[in-house]
């Protein structure tokens, strides 16, 4: 009668056990995901990935005019205090001639960064790793974007969109900067207009 009695306890405890490493597995699933979610990109972020865009890339590529990147795909990750964001990044230089921007020099530049803060509480690249170029383009894509690839695929093949996202990056420049342009041109290629309501009339 002692040996049931001990068996029937010792397997409530083990019952009992079993219920809490479970639950506590489960709570700890659910933590590992909150840890880690996207955000909303508020415009401190945006700038500085702006600022990486045109001061780490931008100065390799000719010419000494205003460089205008744009973001035709992008998505992130936030794990604490550091911030994962995959993009589609294109940034170009322009030349003022008359009322035109004049396109001398660019690129893609796809891949993801690496933001953490500052002693100030604001945000800084400190890395990225972007897509390679030529053969091994699909392949370091893929490892690159993971579980994004498929919707960054759809954003880079899609040329129109591109041009239209490329378009409005460029008229919130001209109105941030109050240019006397109302064109941008590509070398080859006719100008296009800008598309802003409101562009500065004086030089």
């Amino acid at each position: 009668m002692k040996k049931m009695k001990f068996w029937m306890m010792a397997a409530i405890l083990l019952c009992g056990f079993a219920s809490v490493t479970s639950c506590n597995g489960n709570a700890g699933a659910e933590k590992a995901e909150k840890e880690t979610a996207s955000v909303d990109l508020d415009a401190s972020i945006t700038s500085a990935i702006d600022k990486y865009l045109v001061d780490s890339i931008g100065k390799h590529y000719a010419g000494t005019g205003m460089c205008i990147p744009s973001v035709s795909y992008q998505t992130n990750e936030m794990s604490n205090d550091s911030l994962t964001v995959w993009g589609d990044y294109w940034v170009y230089k322009y030349n003022i001639v008359g009322d035109t921007l004049k396109c001398v020099s660019g690129g893609n530049h796809a891949g993801k960064m690496l933001l953490l803060k500052n002693v100030k509480g604001k945000y800084r690249v400190v890395s990225f790793e972007q897509v390679e170029d030529g053969h091994g383009n699909m392949e370091s894509a893929k490892r690159i974007f993971g579980k994004y690839y498929d919707d960054f695929h759809a954003a880079n093949s899609d040329e129109n969109k591109r041009e239209e996202i490329r378009a409005a990056a460029i008229a919130d420049f001209v109105q941030a900067k109050k240019l006397f342009v109302k064109h941008y041109q590509d070398y080859g290629w006719p100008a296009k207009k800008i598309p802003v309501d409101t562009v500065s009339t004086e030089k």
